[in-house]
């Protein structure tokens, strides 16, 4: 699989891939990261349990696990780790001076699983949800 000159080509990858086939979008991050029983210190504090954005900072392993299974699974797209990641949510954690950096880690940890897969062209998707 060659890797795309610009985000044109991975548009027209993203297109073609649609003409050719029936495209499997990933199942739910966070009914996903339940399954790890995380601790608090998992999140990096008592002040942060249950922020699974926060998991792209002190356990980028564990989300990468997540898009790992559902790579092998057969996704051809997986979600970012940001369905929160937004100031008015991340304000539960006092945590919205970093929204930015949570976006970025979640899509870098979701970039790079898809990278490792040479069978067939995957795709990223940033997840966005409808706030806590």
């Amino acid at each position: 699989m060659r890797l795309p000159r610009d985000i044109n080509d991975r548009q027209f990858d993203l297109r073609s891939a649609f003409e050719q086939r029936i495209m499997v979008l990933d199942g739910a991050m966070g009914t996903a990261l339940q399954s790890f029983d995380l601790t608090i210190e998992d999140f990096g504090g008592p002040e942060y349990e249950g922020c699974n954005e926060i998991l792209c900072r002190t356990r980028p392993d564990i989300v990468d696990q997540v898009h790992d299974a559902y790579l092998r699974a057969g996704a051809d797209i997986i979600e970012t780790n940001t369905f929160n990641a937004n100031a008015f949510s991340q304000a539960d954690y006092d945590l919205q001076h970093v929204v930015y950096d949570l976006n970025v880690a979640a899509a870098r940890i979701a970039k790079e699983a898809t990278a490792s897969r040479s069978d067939k062209p995957r795709f990223v998707a940033g997840a966005i949800g409808p706030l806590n």
